[in-house]
């Protein structure tokens, strides 16, 4: 089958939704995961760097430099160490949900990283704990005031997506519970006592997804593209939306025509249309950007009318 081909000015306009100022979500209510009213945008960071691989290796003082560069847009405060915290607090008990899933598992260098920086504004040590299946079972979790929600994308074979959504079912006694009609209640998830209004920060891995497979616990290196990206954001949702649509993107690409994930990935929209937990309209996100490659692609003048921003 002949590709399509998508030069990279493509794939960011792919990506590239309106901007317009929004607010930062520390609240209790749903909906305030954007700004003040309801015509205010939900703000995504979408941040790149070419040199954070090198091989299978990760660099792990460009990921941090990542990590501060997108906190700091997505908060608008300019320093680093004042942007973490605006987000978390010294007396905070933080759970870090991490994915341990062995073919893409979150890098442990990033989940070093997010424990430095917790540990940097006052959180002490037996106050984090980073875990994954035994999050139910694990004493820091149990009495966490705060969850920071990690985890890589790809594909995956009952939710069109194994997205941040998806990566809270461990929270679940039931995790089978929710795989009903392609797991299309994740949204539900975020309503157990132990998610309710914690989560402070959201970072969907984009350094490797994986953005094509078969069957249940499918892996093939053929399908690994190297993104070298992050995306974060306060809304689980609307970050797991413009993940969903850069996979997508990519699979175009790949195979030369419109392939759509199956199964499709229904949970991400119904979190919005049905769950109203956060913002999956691509219409209501805003996507800013921080591209730091070999050859940073140009925004197309259409792309600057609709007011998305380039920056760095």
């Amino acid at each position: 089958m002949k590709k399509k081909t998508i030069t990279r000015r493509q794939l960011l306009k792919n990506t590239a939704l309106a901007a317009i100022g929004s607010s930062l979500f520390l609240g209790s209510s749903r909906k305030l995961f954007a700004g003040e009213g309801e015509d205010a945008l939900t703000r995504v960071v979408l941040i790149r760097d070419n040199g954070v691989l090198s091989g299978d290796e990760i660099n792990a003082g460009i990921l941090e430099q990542m990590v501060d560069n997108a906190l700091c847009k997505l908060t608008g405060i300019d320093e680093p160490a004042a942007a973490w915290k605006k987000i978390l607090k010294p007396s905070d008990v933080l759970g870090i949900k991490t994915n341990v899933w062995n073919n893409l598992r979150t890098p442990e260098k990033l989940e070093q990283i997010l424990v430095k920086k917790a540990k940097a504004i006052g959180i002490a040590e037996n106050d984090i704990a980073v875990d994954d299946r035994d999050v139910l079972n694990n004493p820091v979790f149990k009495r966490s005031t705060a969850l920071i929600n990690v985890r890589p994308m790809r594909t995956h074979a009952w939710s069109g997506v194994g997205s941040l959504m998806k990566n809270y079912i461990m929270f679940s006694p039931r995790p089978s519970s929710y795989h009903d009609d392609s797991c299309a209640d994740l949204a539900k998830l975020y309503e157990l006592p132990e998610i309710k209004d914690k989560t402070r920060l959201n970072i969907l891995v984009m350094l490797t997804p994986l953005f094509h497979g078969v069957g249940p616990h499918h892996f093939n290196k053929q399908y690994i593209w190297e993104y070298k990206g992050l995306i974060m954001g306060f809304d689980p949702v609307a970050v797991d939306s413009v993940g969903l649509r850069i996979i997508q993107a990519k699979r175009t690409e790949y195979f030369g025509e419109e392939k759509p994930l199956n199964p499709p990935a229904k949970h991400i929209m119904l979190a919005d249309t049905r769950h109203h937990l956060g913002t999956a309209d691509p219409n209501k996100i805003e996507q800013k950007f921080k591209v730091h490659l070999f050859n940073p692609p140009r925004l197309s003048p259409p792309l600057m009318q609709r007011r998305s921003e380039s920056y760095g």
